[in-house]
């Protein structure tokens, strides 16, 4: 049932030629409202990240999930069994980074030029491939507070291999990063998580790495396997606690 507090609706999000499909949400009174850009897991915009939207909307803040891959797979949202686990990572393959950056930055200025989103800095929250993208998207000088969850490969790769890993980025990072990682997580490996917090002390930046002990990949989403509960709760509590203190 929709939360009649919220307006939710699909919106276009343009970048050039291309017309990124979006998902909004934001409360129907008050505002203007600080921004956060929610980035998808390999299975798309789907239900859960629209309720992941809806639930940062309900703290107080104008929340949008971009299509991550509108270039090769519009409209792309599946479930949680292994084909589409497996459909979702053929579209994961197929991004780069500079365009995923790319639209990032689109969704950045269509949400600048909304009179309900506050002026000033925004936030980033992402899962999964979008705890990756999140950790390339922290490099944007609008982006003040982001949150990347169990994103893999963050310390030996970037999308569509541009270059050198994404770690190497680090030091572009201009405002606030929270870590999100599972210490059971055979997709992050612990010396990926030592590599990742090891880089962000290095080059100053502000940071916090939260290890939780027992938790796999997905620990957020309610639909997957390696859902915990508790440390879901602790992760939005975190989550919720820098958005409020960076972006008010």
């Amino acid at each position: 049932m929709s939360d009649p507090s919220l307006h939710t609706e699909s919106v276009t999000v343009p970048n050039g030629d291309l017309a990124i499909q979006a998902y909004l949400a934001y409360p129907q009174m008050g505002g203007p409202f600080p921004a956060v850009i929610v980035l998808q897991e390999v299975f798309g915009v789907n239900a859960h990240i629209r309720q992941v939207t809806e639930r940062i909307a309900q703290a107080g803040y104008v929340a949008i999930a971009p299509a991550l891959f509108q270039r090769t797979a519009p409209g792309f949202e599946v479930g949680y069994s292994e084909a589409e686990l497996a459909e979702g990572r053929h579209h994961k393959n197929q991004t780069r980074a500079s365009q995923l950056l790319s639209d990032i930055q689109a969704t950045i200025a269509y949400l600048q030029a909304q009179p309900w989103v506050k002026p000033g800095g925004m936030g980033c929250v992402g899962f999964c491939f979008g705890g990756h993208v999140a950790y390339l998207a922290a490099t944007l000088p609008a982006i003040r507070a982001t949150a990347s969850c169990y994103g893999a490969g963050i310390a030996t790769m970037t999308p569509g291999d541009e270059g050198p890993p994404t770690i190497t980025r680090t030091p572009d990072i201009h405002g606030t990063i929270y870590v999100f990682l599972g210490m059971d997580d055979p997709l992050i490996p612990a010396a990926a998580v030592d590599a990742i917090a090891a880089a962000l002390q290095a080059h100053q930046v502000d940071h916090r790495i939260f290890r939780f002990a027992g938790a796999g990949h997905g620990f957020c989403c309610d639909q997957r396997p390696d859902y915990r509960p508790e440390v879901a709760a602790q992760t939005w509590e975190a989550i919720f606690a820098l958005f409020a203190e960076k972006l008010g």
